[in-house]
């Protein structure tokens, strides 16, 4: 069963197609992965998720059905810019949001939040005498104090120290385990890696990866050798027939393969100008993933529409 579910999508802002004929489906209950590099969409496929926007062309479907205004209860959503009232004081702003998106009174899940991320020495304080750490925490707070069954969380972790971000991350979990749907957009392949069960890649506006992590490492990994060789030298690799290139980690060099090429037979081209201490067919970190992707094709650094 799925969460969200958008067909053959696009959004286009003047001559620039931001997202083109986007699928995709987020089942229920997962932590859900949204990467790519800056430009490539993903916030603006958030935004249409959430009604901000509307897509020019394709059907959204949210709890199987279009969403009307995004203030419905069951979802919740933290952008990557922050929307907080600075003038107010913690407390009250919690419990005007959470009322504001639930439509009841939500003094004891406010004070039940505020305990369980570490706010209590800031509840009375005004948002504005906050740190930017601290400023998150607030906002992730108000993203979930209505109890969403649908949480969409865009860059959550940015401005928190290694504690907070812990903390966040237990939290974020728990939201998994007790039945909640989280869509979770990041730059840090290392978060999307330990905490997602399925991972989306949208570059320039399409779509390039989606599966779970497995299944995405076994498409990109048939095709990198890791040596450790007696000379350690990068060099005496690289003419290798069938290697397309070798980065040299150290004591370890690591072979691109060009396609169709049998590591096998690369191994027995490098036993025979060096000893190989270990050799291994390597899956690639979900990382060089991406710099694979996203790198072989540059373009300017800038930010979601």
């Amino acid at each position: 069963m799925n969460c969200v579910e958008l067909s053959d999508v696009t959004k286009n802002f003047g001559s620039t197609t931001a997202v083109a004929n986007l699928s995709l489906a987020v089942p229920v209950g997962s932590v859900y992965g949204f990467i790519g590099p800056n430009g490539s969409g993903k916030t603006t496929t958030l935004r249409m998720i959430t009604n901000i926007l509307s897509p020019d062309r394709g059907t959204i479907r949210v709890f199987g059905e279009a969403l009307r205004g995004s203030r419905s209860n069951r979802l919740g959503y933290l952008p990557e810019e922050r929307g907080l009232y600075r003038r107010m004081k913690v407390r009250p702003f919690l419990r005007f949001y959470g009322e504001l998106k639930a439509g009841r009174r939500v003094d004891a899940d406010v004070e039940r939040w505020i305990e369980r991320l570490q706010l209590s020495e800031h509840a009375d304080k005004r948002i504005e005498a906050l740190s930017k750490g601290t400023s998150q925490r607030v906002q992730f707070l108000a993203a979930v104090v209505a109890e969403p069954e649908l949480v969409i969380l865009d860059e959550p972790f940015s401005g928190l120290d290694p504690i907070h971000a812990e903390l966040l991350r237990k939290v974020i979990l728990d939201l998994r385990h007790s039945g909640k749907t989280v869509i979770l957009s990041t730059h840090d392949m290392r978060v999307a890696e330990t905490m997602c069960d399925f991972i989306f890649m949208i570059f320039r506006g399409c779509k390039v990866l989606d599966g779970t992590l497995a299944d995405i490492k076994n498409r990109y990994g048939a095709d990198t050798l890791r040596f450790r060789t007696g000379s350690g030298e990068a060099s005496r690799l690289a003419g290798l027939k069938g290697v397309e290139s070798v980065r040299d980690l150290g004591r370890v060099q690591e072979l691109r393969l060009t396609p169709g090429a049998d590591p096998q037979e690369i191994l027995r081209q490098a036993l025979a100008i060096d000893t190989v201490h270990s050799f291994e067919i390597a899956q690639p970190s979900l990382h060089d993933i991406f710099v694979g992707i996203a790198g072989a094709s540059p373009r300017g650094d800038v930010q979601d529409a």
